[in-house]
C-alpha cells in the first residue's frame, strides 16, 4: 500500500508540473449562464452556441450541468450571440450581446416547452427515449411505457447494442465482460448473479441507463466491452415527497410488486429512502438433441421443464448533512433480502440414433436458495475554492450471505420402462459468504479557465467463501459425498490510483489519462489443498479528442486499455450436476483478460449518431460448452482463448415522422473473431458478421394518453464455441396521466406474438448438439404510480460508492 500511494503522489507532482508548464496566457474573457425550463428547474446536458453576430460563425460550443450552468472561456472581446436547441423545448435565439475582456454573467434563460395543439388537442413532447450525451448513450426508462412490469434485465435487453443470452450473459455491441454499475456503484458480483440482482428490480424503480463503450480512467479498469451504469429513481424536488407504484403482469403465471419511495429535505438535512416488494414466477422449456462421439455413436434427446418462483425485498435509505454551503456528509444503507425456489423435471432419451431408444434417465430436482445483501457507505464531499476545486471520500463495507439447497432423483430405465438401478438421490448444500471492503478518494483542480487536473485512488478487499456440501442417500441414510463436497475461499485486493488532464481549446477539447492497479489475489481449494495465488501490476492509458467542426457537426477519437478479472462463480471450481450427462463446473485457473479498444464517433445536429470501433482482447474470458468423452457428457465452464477481435459500426437515427409520431432506430453491425489453438485438444477459430436492429415508436393520442411500440431483430451469431440462431421480439404499451398528473395508469403486452426464443449449436469442432430454449416471455402488465408531496427545494444529491465493481461478481 505505501508503495502505491508514493507512486500516485510522484504521478500527480508530475501532472502538476506538466499543467503549469502547459499554461497559456490569461483568458481574455469568460461567459457564464444558467438556463432554466418554464418551471424555473433546471435544464441539464442542453448544448448551446456561441456564435458571432457580424456573421453568424460558430466560436464555441458548451454543454450545460445537471444544475443547468453553463460556461464559455477564452472568448475575445465583441458582440456575440448564444442559441440552442433541446429537444423537448423550442428553439432559443438570444439577443446579441456585447462580451468584455472579463466575466460576463448573462441574466437566466428560459427554454419554453414545445407544446402545441393539434385538432383542439394540447400535444407536449417528452425525453426521448435514447439521448446521445457528451460520452455516452442514455435510455430514457423513466418514461418508457413498454417498459412498465418489466424488470431491469427485461429492460436492459431494450437498450441499443445490448443483448442478453440464454445464460444471462450481457453483451454491449457484441461483446461480453460489460461493467455493470448501480448509480454509480461498481456491483461486485458474477455475471449470473448481476443477471439475478437485475431480474429483481423493477423497472418502476430505474430511471435511466447509460451506455459507456470507452470509459475514463477514472473509472475501474473493468468491463472489455464498457460500462452500463443504472441510475435508480431519485426525487426531483424538495420538501417532502414521493410516490406509490402498484404493477400486476400475467403470462403463464402470476407476477407482480409494490414500491414506496420517500423524500424529506430542508435547510440543513435530506434523508430518503425506498423500499420495493416483487414476486414472480416464471417458466422455461429447454430441449437438448446431442450425439455423443463413440464406437458407434450414442445420441441424446433431452427435454426440461423448469418452474421458478422468487420473492425480493429491495431496500435503500440514506441521509445527508449539509454541514455548510462546501461541505457535504452523507450515509447510505441499501440491500436485498430474497428467497426461492425451483423445480426442474428433465427427460433424456438415449439410444443409437434419434429414433432408437434403449434407455431414459428422468432427472427431478428442488432448489431453494436465500440471499440477502447490506451494504453500507460513508461518504464526504468539499468544494475547496469557487473555482471549483473539489474532494470526495468514500468508505464502504459490503456483506452478502446466500444458502442454496439443492435435492435431485435420478432414474434409469430400459427402454421397456423396467429399472436399470434403483433410483439415485442425492443432495447439495452450499452456503456462502463475501465481505467486501474500499475506500476511495477523489480530486479534481481546475489549473485555469481552459484546463483540469483530476486525480484519485482506491483500495478494495474482497474475501469469498463458498462451501459445497454434497450428500448421497445409501443405505437409508444421508453420507458425505467425499467426491464432490468442497470449499473454497477466494481473496482479492486491489489498489489503484489514476490522474486525468482535460485541455480545452476554442473547437477542441483533449482528455489524457492513466490509471495504475495492483492486484493480489489467493484461491484455495481447501480440500484438495489446491492453493492459486498471484500478484500482479497493470497501467491503463486512456485518450479522448472531441472536436467540433461546426454546429451541427462533431466528431470524437477515444482509446483505452482495460482488464477484466474472472468473476468469482467462475473461479469456483464446484461441479453442479443437471444430470449425469449435464453439468457446470468452474475453472480456478483463469487468467485475467486485457482490451485495447478504439472508438471514432460522429454526431450530426446533436442528435444523430454514428460510431466505428475496433478492440482486441488477449486470454479473453469466454463461457464454452465442451465434451466430456469418457462420460458421454456435454459440461459447461470458462476458458481463457488465445483472443478475440472485433469490428463494429454503430448507427443511432432518430426520427419526427409527425407532429404525435417519433421514433429512434438503432443498428449494429459488428464482427467477431475467436482464436485458441487448443480448447480441450482442439483449435477454435469463428468469425461472422452480425447485426442487431431495434425501433421504438411514440404516439401521442391525445393530451395526457401516449403509446409506444418497440420491435428488436438480432441476426445469427457466433461468440467462442456457442453458434446462436436469430432472436425477435415486439413489445406494446399505452399510458394515460390521471389526477392532475400526479397520477400514470400504463397497459403493456411484452413479446406480443411470442417469438422470443433461443436457438443454438455447437461451433467447436467436432461437438454437435442443438438446443432450443423458450422462457416465459409474452406477458400482458398493468402498472399504477402516484407522486405526491411538496415541491420547493432542490432535490437530493445523487450518490455513488467505492463498491461498485466488486459487488457485481456475487449473487443475490
Amino acid at each position: 500500500m505505501k508503495t502505491i500511494y508514493s507512486l500516485f503522489l510522484v504521478l500527480l507532482s508530475f501532472c502538476l508540473g506538466n499543467a503549469a508548464l502547459a499554461q497559456e496566457k490569461p483568458a481574455q474573457g469568460t461567459i457564464n449562464g444558467t438556463i432554466l425550463d418554464d418551471q424555473n428547474k433546471p435544464v441539464d446536458y442542453a448544448t448551446i452556441g456561441l456564435f458571432k453576430t457580424a456573421d453568424s460563425s460558430l466560436v464555441k460550443t458548451a454543454m450545460t450541468t445537471p444544475d443547468g450552468k453553463f460556461q464559455f472561456v477564452n472568448i475575445k472581446a465583441g458582440n456575440y450571440y448564444i442559441k440552442t436547441n433541446m429537444m423537448g423545448f423550442e428553439i432559443y435565439k438570444g439577443k446579441p450581446f456585447n462580451a468584455p475582456e472579463s466575466v460576463l454573467n448573462l441574466e437566466n434563460i428560459h427554454l419554453k416547452s414545445n407544446s402545441k395543439t393539434l385538432n383542439a388537442v394540447s400535444i407536449t413532447t417528452t425525453k426521448p427515449l435514447i439521448e446521445r450525451k457528451a460520452d455516452k448513450l442514455v435510455m430514457n426508462v423513466e418514461n418508457s411505457t413498454v417498459a412498465v412490469g418489466s424488470n431491469a434485465l427485461e429492460v436492459l435487453q431494450k437498450a441499443p447494442g445490448v443483448s442478453v443470452d440464454q445464460n444471462d450473459n450481457i453483451s454491449m455491441q457484441g461483446k461480453q465482460g460489460v461493467l455493470i454499475m448501480l448509480d454509480g456503484k461498481q456491483t461486485y458480483m458474477s455475471n449470473a448473479d448481476v443477471a439475478n440482482l437485475l431480474r429483481n428490480m423493477q423497472s418502476s424503480e430505474l430511471e435511466t441507463i447509460e451506455l459507456i463503450t470507452n470509459p475514463s480512467s477514472k473509472y475501474d479498469a473493468s468491463g472489455n466491452s464498457g460500462i452500463i451504469n443504472i441510475k435508480t429513481k431519485k426525487s426531483k424536488n424538495g420538501g417532502t415527497n414521493g410516490n406509490l407504484n402498484l404493477t400486476a403482469g400475467y403470462g403463464k403465471n402470476l407476477r407482480g410488486n409494490a414500491g414506496i419511495s420517500l423524500n424529506h429535505r430542508t435547510k440543513n438535512v435530506n434523508v430518503f429512502g425506498n423500499y420495493n416488494y416483487g414476486q414472480q414466477g416464471r417458466d422455461n422449456l429447454i430441449t437438448i438433441d446431442r450425439i455423443s462421439n463413440g464406437t458407434p455413436d450414442t445420441y441424446f434427446m433431452q427435454v426440461g421443464e423448469m418452474y421458478r418462483k422468487n420473492h425480493n425485498n429491495n431496500f435503500k435509505a440514506g441521509v445527508d448533512f449539509f454541514l455548510d454551503k462546501k461541505n457535504t456528509l452523507g450515509v447510505l444503507v441499501n440491500g436485498y433480502f430474497n428467497n426461492g425456489r425451483e423445480f426442474d423435471n428433465n427427460n433424456t432419451i438415449i439410444g443409437p440414433s434419434f429414433s432408437q431408444t434403449d434407455s431414459t434417465l428422468v432427472a427431478k430436482s428442488l432448489q431453494t436458495n436465500k440471499y440477502n445483501n447490506v451494504s453500507y457507505n460513508l461518504n464526504y464531499k468539499s468544494i475547496l475554492d469557487t473555482a471549483g476545486q473539489e474532494l470526495s471520500a468514500d468508505l464502504d463495507y459490503s456483506r452478502y450471505n446466500g444458502n442454496e439447497g439443492s435435492m435431485y432423483d435420478n432414474t434409469y430405465r430400459f427402454a421397456n420402462g423396467n429399472l436399470i438401478r434403483p433410483t439415485e438421490y442425492t443432495r447439495n448444500g452450499t452456503p456462502s459468504n463475501i465481505q467486501i471492503k474500499a475506500f476511495k478518494l477523489d480530486y479534481t483542480l481546475p489549473i485555469n479557465k481552459t484546463m483540469r487536473l483530476e486525480a484519485g485512488a482506491k483500495s478494495s478487499w474482497v474475501k469469498t467463501d463458498n462451501n459445497l456440501i454434497a450428500e448421497a442417500y445409501l443405505s437409508n441414510a444421508w453420507t458425505n459425498d467425499v467426491r464432490r463436497s468442497n470449499r473454497f475461499i477466494y481473496d482479492e485486493n486491489v489498489n489503484a490510483v489514476y490522474t486525468n488532464f482535460n485541455k480545452q481549446f476554442k473547437n477542441t477539447t483533449v482528455q489524457v489519462g492513466l490509471r495504475m492497479e495492483q492486484t493480489n489475489s489467493k484461491g484455495n481449494l481447501i480440500t484438495s489443498n489446491n492453493v492459486v495465488e498471484r500478484s500482479y501490476w497493470d497501467f491503463f492509458p486512456t485518450f479522448f479528442l472531441q472536436q467540433n467542426l461546426s454546429e451541427n457537426n462533431q466528431v470524437g477519437f477515444s482509446y483505452s486499455r482495460r482488464i477484466d478479472r474472472p468473476s468469482y462463480d467462475a473461479l469456483n471450481p464446484f461441479v453442479y450436476y443437471l444430470d449425469q450427462y449435464t453439468y457446470n463446473k468452474g475453472n480456478p485457473f483463469l487468467n485475467p483478460q486485457y482490451t485495447h479498444s478504439y472508438e471514432l464517433s460522429y454526431t450530426f445536429m446533436q442528435k444523430y449518431l454514428l460510431s466505428l470501433s475496433y478492440s482486441r482482447v488477449n486470454d479473453v474470458i469466454t463461457e464454452v460448452l465442451l465434451p466430456d468423452a469418457a462420460q458421454k457428457a456435454l459440461y459447461q465452464t470458462n476458458a481463457n482463448l488465445a483472443k478475440n477481435i472485433t469490428y463494429a459500426a454503430n448507427l443511432n437515427v432518430p426520427v419526427k415522422v409527425a407532429k404525435w409520431w417519433s421514433m429512434n432506430n438503432n443498428l449494429n453491425v459488428f464482427y467477431l473473431s475467436f482464436k485458441a489453438p487448443d480448447l480441450a485438444g482442439q483449435a477454435l477459430s469463428t468469425g461472422k458478421t452480425s447485426f442487431q436492429f431495434k425501433s421504438q415508436q411514440s404516439f401521442i393520442i391525445m393530451d395526457g394518453l401516449t403509446a409506444e411500440l418497440f420491435g428488436s431483430y438480432e441476426s445469427p451469431l457466433d461468440y467462442g464455441t456457442l453458434s446462436l440462431g436469430s432472436r425477435y421480439s415486439v413489445d406494446a404499451g399505452i399510458s394515460k396521466s390521471l389526477l392532475k398528473k400526479k397520477a400514470t395508469l400504463k397497459l403493456a403486452m411484452s413479446d406480443v406474438f411470442n417469438t422470443y426464443e433461443t436457438n443454438l449449436k455447437s461451433a467447436y469442432p467436432g461437438l454437435k448438439y442443438s438446443v432450443y430454449q423458450k422462457n416465459e416471455t409474452q406477458i400482458g402488465k398493468i402498472s399504477f404510480t402516484y407522486r405526491f408531496g411538496k415541491n420547493e427545494i432542490k432535490p437530493a444529491r445523487r450518490r455513488s460508492t467505492g463498491t461498485e465493481d466488486e459487488q457485481g461478481r456475487m449473487k443475490n
